[in-house]
């Protein structure tokens, strides 16, 4: 059966946006294009119909015009400097932190549980328990609220 939800968003295209979006922003790592020329070349190379463009659109945008601002916020729970973490794992980790600060419509356990998916998935064998360390600590402070309202 499948899960509706009554705000209309469809969690399975949500899904698939985010892991677009990793695609699409470690593409951007390596080559640094233009945000827009990433979006164009996303949108039409992938099947898009499938998933939440408006929200693919957005995560992409966000991480890549802000991955400064970002990459600075998450110094606080990484280990090493940003530059120096996986390019995969530092995909996810700037996506995830961009839907923590930026999406609070959307519930933290879900960004993490997402961000660890994705991360084993994609990444490195061991990628995932990194991934899901950073993010642990980083909504501690980013979603204090929304963590301690569910205690």
């Amino acid at each position: 059966m499948k899960h509706t939800r009554t705000d209309g968003v469809d969690p399975a295209a949500r899904s698939r946006s985010r892991r677009r979006a990793l695609q699409a922003v470690y593409a951007w790592q390596i080559s640094h294009t233009p945000v827009d020329t990433v979006l164009e070349q996303f949108s039409s190379e992938q099947d898009m119909e499938v998933a939440d463009l408006a929200y693919f659109e957005a995560l992409v945008r966000g991480v890549i015009t802000g991955h400064k601002d970002l990459d600075q916020a998450l110094s606080n729970f990484v280990d090493r400097p940003m530059e120096l973490v996986d390019p995969i794992e530092r995909a996810v980790l700037r996506l995830a932190a961009f839907e923590l600060r930026d999406r609070l419509d959307v519930p933290y356990r879900v960004i993490i549980n997402e961000a660890i998916e994705i991360a084993k998935r994609f990444g490195s064998d061991h990628g995932h328990t990194y991934v899901n360390g950073v993010l642990d600590q980083a909504a501690g402070q980013w979603r204090a609220a929304e963590i301690n309202a569910r205690r």
